[in-house]
């Protein structure tokens, strides 16, 4: 395949495709030879192994991550309102900017 009649010149790009498919085709299959060390090696979702113990704790520790959350709730609105304000404040003093340089090129007359 050639463009601009230049058929010497083409890169192809398509072998490095090739390599990482065969990789991922490698990677998806070692997974499946192997389910007992994944489980115990607990990998990604390690989490999830000890949700059974935490219970008790987590349902205390809901009541005080709740009043927590609205704290935070609270927090991050008042920092939203204030970035906005900056944003808009910094809006208008481009466009004055933009306005000032419409006269500076109107007076130099400039197009």
């Amino acid at each position: 395949m050639g463009f601009f009649g230049r058929k010497d010149k083409v890169i192809d790009l398509s072998e490095r495709y090739r390599v990482r498919q065969k990789l991922a085709d490698k990677n998806k299959k070692e997974p499946e030879d192997k389910p007992a060390e994944n489980q115990n090696s607990g990998g990604l979702f390690s989490f999830f192994s000890n949700v059974g113990s935490q219970n008790a704790a987590s349902s205390q520790a809901n009541a005080e991550s709740s009043e927590d959350s609205d704290e935070k709730r609270k927090k991050l609105a008042k920092r939203l309102v204030e970035m906005t304000n900056k944003i808009e404040e910094i809006s208008n003093q481009i466009y004055r900017l933009q306005q000032r340089i419409e006269v500076l090129e109107r007076r130099a007359n400039i197009k």
